[in-house]
């Protein structure tokens, strides 16, 4: 415990990963939230996508996204999931694995109404990850959701969170000559301490 000192400092991962955050948001040209998203289908064939991470809660990270589209569907289907966080600016990265549930009640409501209004038209237009004719054809049920729905569209039933509570995070580091630093935390069940150890580069 006693060599990680420094930007691996600290007795809590949320909060290593919060800092780390904070100095990518400084450094990061575009989206320093945004993680490569990893889920499987029913068959075991892996899938990976790009969202974005819009909250670090005390015991989870939280993103939303249209339940009826395929990640929602495989994240309902196997209960887990696992993304990456990679910063190019401070090259560093930070992995994590574990258990999903959703995040479908006032948090969800909030971080909706917090949208541009535009962005809350295209949840209520989009039929994510489903065939398309054209972008005409979306952008005429854009218009057509605009008239409906007015100037304060409530959350559609189909739209909200998922919430990764970890069963491990992973923090790296890039060292010279590839000999980068890596701390594992990980734990058997969110309810249970952490343990961490330095794994080889």
């Amino acid at each position: 415990m006693s060599e990680r000192s420094g930007i691996f400092a600290g007795e809590d991962p949320f909060e290593i990963v919060r800092r780390w955050m904070s100095e990518a948001e400084s450094s990061e040209p575009n989206d320093p939230n945004a993680m490569a998203l990893a889920t499987v289908d029913r068959d075991g064939m892996p899938n990976v996508r790009m969202v974005l991470l819009k909250e670090i809660e005390d015991d989870g990270f939280v993103f939303y996204t249209n339940y009826e589209s395929v990640k929602a569907e495989e994240l309902e289907a196997s209960g887990r999931a696992a993304f990456v966080i990679h910063w190019k600016s401070l090259r560093r990265q930070i992995r994590v694995r574990g258990l999903v549930e959703r995040e479908d009640g006032p948090g969800a409501d909030a971080y909706f109404a917090s949208r541009s209004l535009k962005s809350r038209y295209g949840a209520w237009a989009s039929r994510q990850s489903r065939p398309l004719k054209s972008r005409a054809e979306l952008m005429a049920r854009v218009t057509r959701i605009a008239a409906e729905k007015g100037l304060n569209p409530p959350r559609p039933p189909f739209w909200g969170g998922y919430r990764i509570r970890p069963l491990e995070i992973e923090f790296w580091a890039d060292g010279a000559f590839r000999l980068h630093d890596r701390f594992r935390w990980f734990r058997e069940a969110p309810d249970m301490a952490w343990q961490v150890e330095r794994l080889s580069p």
